[in-house]
């Protein structure tokens, strides 16, 4: 239930949001009959004045707390890059405030409405697909917000990205030089950004070498690990199966590595790095990302903002890492072989 603000006691009262406030605050010179109807109205209503807000708006303090909004704190990734936001907010005095959405516009924006309506002093966000215009009225109260692994649509503020598109082509490039032709594309939802970029970089790679794309290897929307297991079933009983595959995020790779035998069968590179994968039979070859750097990246364009910088708004793309293991280099098998 929405909480009443002053403008609806002052809706209900028939007066201005400045009476209401001469009269809550005590002040003089308001009828006897003005104040009756506005305190009928508070009481009606249920309002409530919001002390601390009130001070902080009159001196200009900070609350020396920040929010993070993430798609899912229970990826790893995300859970590291949450704990560097953390590391840094800590050096400087700050207290984080962490919320995930599901890449669900809806769920995003309760999450975040909660979050500024706690008046945090900034917000570093992982954007739903959705349009991002209704943090323009937080902004313009003062909140700082850095948009952080994929861009926001319709605001333009600070980000940090990786180089998705020339990761993924990088990965799809290297399976190509061990002679894999039939490369399955095992991806989550296409409408988000980064899944968007990373086959983008796949269809750049088979581009480069004449090798039209075969929409019978291409999965999307793999949202967990279940379906991405039931995916490379899929993939395994075509007629013609691919030979090797590339999984887009962390969460893919798990469920495919669970549906494979071991030694794996086919060759495999994912996007973002493991736990153990060293320790993988054969040990995984990935694009790694690190999910430290980008969140302490993004925690210091925030603080930086809050501190007072208005300089224009700066997008950091940061380079991902490709790490030869073994479970990408062995070489295609001729057809019946």
């Amino acid at each position: 239930m929405k909480r009443p603000t002053m403008k609806d006691v002052a809706r209900a009262a028939g007066v201005s949001p400045m009476t209401v406030s001469r009269v809550v605050s005590g002040e003089p010179g308001v009828s006897p009959g003005t104040a009756a109807r506005v305190g009928q109205a508070v009481r009606q209503l249920g309002y409530q004045r919001n002390d601390t807000a009130r001070h902080l708006r009159q001196k200009n303090l900070g609350t020396a707390t920040i929010a993070v909004v993430v798609d899912d704190l229970a990826n790893p990734f995300y859970a590291l890059m949450v704990r560097s936001i953390e590391d840094e907010a800590h050096r400087r005095g700050h207290v984080v405030l962490v919320g995930s959405t599901n890449d669900e516009p809806r769920r995003e924006r309760e999450v975040i409405a909660a979050f500024t309506a706690r008046r945090v002093d900034g917000l570093i966000i992982v954007p739903t697909i959705g349009s991002h215009t209704f943090l323009k009225q937080p902004m313009e109260g003062g909140t700082r917000v850095v948009c952080v692994d994929r861009p926001a649509r319709g605001l333009t503020v600070d980000t940090v990205t990786v180089d998705n598109r020339a990761g993924a082509e990088r990965a799809v490039t290297h399976l190509l030089g061990h002679g894999h032709t039939r490369i399955a594309y095992l991806g989550d939802r296409f409408d988000i950004w980064t899944q968007a970029e990373r086959y983008a970089g796949y269809l750049d790679a088979l581009a480069a070498r004449g090798i039209p794309e075969d929409p019978a290897l291409v999965r999307h929307e793999l949202r967990s690990h279940r379906k991405a297991h039931a995916a490379l079933a899929g993939l395994r009983a075509l007629p013609d199966p691919p030979t090797a595959l590339f999984t887009s995020n962390d969460i893919i790779t798990m469920g495919v590595l669970d549906g494979l035998d071991h030694p794996a069968p086919v060759a495999i590179v994912g996007f973002d790095d493991l736990p153990l994968a060293e320790r993988l039979n054969p040990p995984l070859t990935v694009v790694s990302q690190d999910p430290v750097a980008i969140g302490g990246t993004a925690a210091n364009l925030l603080f930086s903002r809050i501190a007072g910088d208005i300089s224009a708004p700066r997008s950091v793309v940061l380079l991902t890492r490709f790490i030869v293991r073994g479970s990408g280099e062995s070489r295609a098998r001729p057809a019946g072989g």
